[in-house]
């Protein structure tokens, strides 16, 4: 899919990149990967936007907007950056985010992750959606000549007072039951479908 956008010229109105959990010192390797990933895809034009997407769930740090801050440390203009803050599982990331993109007018989406995440939620997005997700898996070679970039931010304008982490909300079960996406308020929940953007 990537070759293919690169060889059309497409550009999406947005990616849209699901959280990873932040823990209050600096993000981890998937979490560098993903940012790393959207930042480049932004950068040479393969999209207008970024939604960044995930709430305050194993940690008291909204995963969308830390995310955002390292992105715009890379270079990224904050008004070119969107957050969904709902998410708690991957399949609500997705969900959320084209929600939010339905709302911002936004018609063409593509999902910018590691190709493990890409692959567990290819169905999710073709079979749930209305407008077509393309996937955007990526790339380690590319990757790997941004390996060394290490921006640092100030963590505290994603921190949530009061936090609860999910695992003390919710049981296993429960946590089981939103990552295949039991939770999502589909506005038909007998389709369990989301309508075209």
């Amino acid at each position: 899919m990537l070759n293919e956008a690169v060889s059309q010229h497409k550009t999406f109105d947005a990616l849209i990149v699901p959280g990873v959990p932040f823990y209050g010192e600096a993000w981890d390797s998937t979490m560098k990967a993903r940012v790393l990933w959207s930042t480049v895809l932004f950068k040479q034009g393969l999209a207008k936007n970024i939604i960044y997407s995930g709430g305050a769930v194993y940690s008291p740090y909204y995963e969308a907007k830390i995310m955002g801050l390292y992105a715009i440390e890379l270079g990224v203009p904050e008004q070119n950056i969107y957050y969904d803050t709902s998410a708690e599982h991957s399949t609500e990331n997705i969900y959320f985010s084209y929600e939010l993109a339905r709302r911002l007018g936004f018609k063409t989406l593509a999902l910018a992750t590691d190709p493990g995440q890409s692959a567990l939620l290819k169905r999710f997005t073709r079979k749930r959606f209305g407008t077509p997700i393309h996937h955007l898996p990526f790339v380690e070679d590319t990757l790997w000549k941004y390996n060394h970039l290490e921006p640092t931010i100030n963590p505290e304008s994603a921190k949530v007072q009061d936090f609860t982490s999910i695992t003390t909300r919710e049981t296993f079960w429960k946590r089981l039951g939103g990552t295949i996406g039991k939770n999502i308020p589909w506005s038909d929940m007998d389709t369990k479908k989301a309508d075209s953007l």
